[in-house]
């Protein structure tokens, strides 16, 4: 005889409530009726241009919620650890305005740098994907 059982170890439980989450694509009918958040970002690139090895430099990509029920960002993460995202966690209403700040760390790096951090939301599509470049110059090259 097994016996199973679970606990939360103490942990928080860090889900969110089912009512901010729905899924307009759904086979119910008619998605047009239906009220959804749309995130709109004031721009997708951000160019640092030359940056001096070592130092980090941060943008805040600002975006707005242009739908119609509260916007939730889900998780956001970047293609390097070099590249550090922060980001409003709290639901955006509907006309409200939130940010995601990424942070790049130039140590150890050199020349052309292009990364993505990639945004998941509660909108349709969920996906979204910020670019940040910069020119890594060595000190010693300037």
């Amino acid at each position: 005889m097994m016996v199973v059982w679970g606990c939360s170890g103490g942990q928080q439980d860090d889900r969110l409530p089912a009512d901010l989450v729905n899924n307009p694509r759904s086979a119910s009918g008619d998605s047009t009726k239906i009220k959804t958040p749309v995130i709109h970002f004031d721009k997708a690139e951000h160019d640092f241009g030359k940056v001096i090895q070592g130092e980090k430099v941060t943008y805040a990509f600002r975006f707005d919620n242009r739908g119609k029920a509260d916007l939730l960002i889900t998780s956001v993460s970047s293609s390097c650890g070099c590249a550090v995202p922060a980001y409003t966690t709290q639901p955006i209403a509907p006309g409200q305005k939130g940010t995601v700040k990424v942070t790049f760390d130039s140590s150890n790096r050199r020349g052309f740098q292009n990364k993505t951090v990639t945004v998941v939301t509660n909108t349709h599509p969920s996906s979204h994907v910020l670019r940040i470049k910069a020119q890594v110059i060595v000190p010693e090259n300037f």
